[in-house]
């Protein structure tokens, strides 16, 4: 798979993550919808982690800079 994540946009994502997990874990989120956003916040970092994005994939899109 071609990547199509740029530096900003990783940025971006693992720091959402990291919020988001950092609630949980303090109990700022909890209940459904605090797992529901720990969940998201696992897919953050791993398409971060990969530098691929499934729906930028089937968007046509990209954030990586064409070098």
């Amino acid at each position: 798979m071609k990547k199509n994540m740029g530096t900003i946009d990783i940025i971006v994502r693992l720091v959402i993550a990291a919020i988001v997990a950092v609630l949980y874990f303090t109990n700022v989120l909890s209940g459904i919808p605090g797992i529901i956003l720990l969940i998201i916040a696992g897919v953050l970092t791993l398409t971060s982690i990969f530098s691929i994005c499934p729906l930028y994939l089937a968007l046509g899109l990209s954030t990586r800079s064409k070098e």
